[in-house]
């Protein structure tokens, strides 16, 4: 028999579309995915999530929500789901296959499978992850105020996060592995134009270095016919901003997506171009990338999936 709703997904967007699936008597069942919890569960203090005065850390937001969806009456299952079948038409339920070889049937889904940042592919991001390595400014510049950090990346961006952590920190140093930056000319000038960013042309990170966290970065330098230059740069934090990779192979190629991956839904709802299936969360959101946003389009996707099940008649 077909589910009401399946949600593929598990961050801040899967678990608030399965809050929302529950109370509206969907029956929600919820596959973890490859990283259960989403990026947030590499995140340690989070202090710009609505209801904690104190702040919290990624874990404890994940396990909260979770809590939550399970309480209220969704499933949740480990699994990866590695192959759609989805109706065009809207005639018949969709069928995804998990890792496993479980073929699950459902009327509605929703894809919330997250966005992934992109590495350098240093084994120091790792090791250093939580402790001075961020892939977003927004969500940890608060903890660098009048620090000092560095930005890998030359594009728009690059740009942006530097600007908006230039407003925080005492330096910020952006990495360009070129001798231009790749931004728009406005946001270029502005970058230029803020005396507590520096830009270090054709610079790269070979590694980072610190006892308890970051506190410096292996540097190169490409200084052309006189080679290389190899330097260390003392800095408290480390943020990459050279892009990022939404998760949506799986739903690919029934489901649209733009020219970057993301998967294109129909504003101002959540729908997809697939009848029936909805798209939730970082992997359909190129711009804001927020665990709140994520969380708003997952209730989104939810009302959306009822409405729709509602005009077919299955509920």
């Amino acid at each position: 028999m077909a589910l009401k709703t399946l949600i593929v997904g598990s961050g801040p967007a899967g678990f608030t579309a399965a809050i929302y699936a529950s109370r509206s008597s969907l029956e929600p069942l919820v596959y973890e995915g490859l990283q259960p919890g989403g990026q947030l569960m590499q995140t340690t203090e989070i202090e710009n999530f609505p209801g904690y005065p104190e702040g919290t850390t990624g874990q404890e937001l994940m396990d909260d929500l979770r809590a939550q969806a399970e309480r209220l009456g969704a499933e949740v299952r480990e699994g990866l789901v590695t192959k759609v079948e989805f109706c065009k038409d809207g005639s018949q339920p969709h069928r995804v296959t998990l890792d496993d070889g479980t073929e699950v049937e459902a009327h509605t889904v929703i894809i919330s499978t997250g966005a992934s940042a992109k590495y350098l592919g240093l084994d120091d991001e790792k090791k250093y992850a939580g402790m001075g390595v961020s892939a977003c400014a927004t969500c940890d510049g608060f903890f660098y105020r009048k620090k000092v950090v560095a930005v890998v990346g030359g594009g728009d961006t690059a740009c942006e996060e530097a600007q908006y952590l230039a407003g925080l920190a005492k330096k910020v140093y952006m990495l360009v592995r070129r001798d231009v930056l790749r931004a728009s000319d406005a946001m270029v000038q502005k970058v230029k134009g803020i005396e507590n960013i520096e830009i270090l042309w054709n610079t790269q990170a070979e590694g980072l270095f610190g006892e308890n966290g970051v506190e410096g970065v292996h540097l190169v330098e490409n200084k052309g016919k006189d080679g290389e230059r190899h330097y260390d740069l003392p800095i408290d934090g480390f943020f990459l901003a050279i892009g990022h990779h939404p998760n949506s192979e799986v739903s690919r190629p029934d489901v649209e997506v733009d020219e970057q991956g993301y998967i294109k839904v129909q504003h101002p709802t959540t729908a997809t171009n697939i009848p029936g299936v909805f798209a939730a969360g970082d992997v359909a959101d190129p711009l804001y990338r927020q665990a709140i946003s994520a969380a708003g389009s997952g209730c989104r996707a939810a009302i959306d999936a009822l409405h729709y099940l509602q005009e077919k008649g299955i509920v």
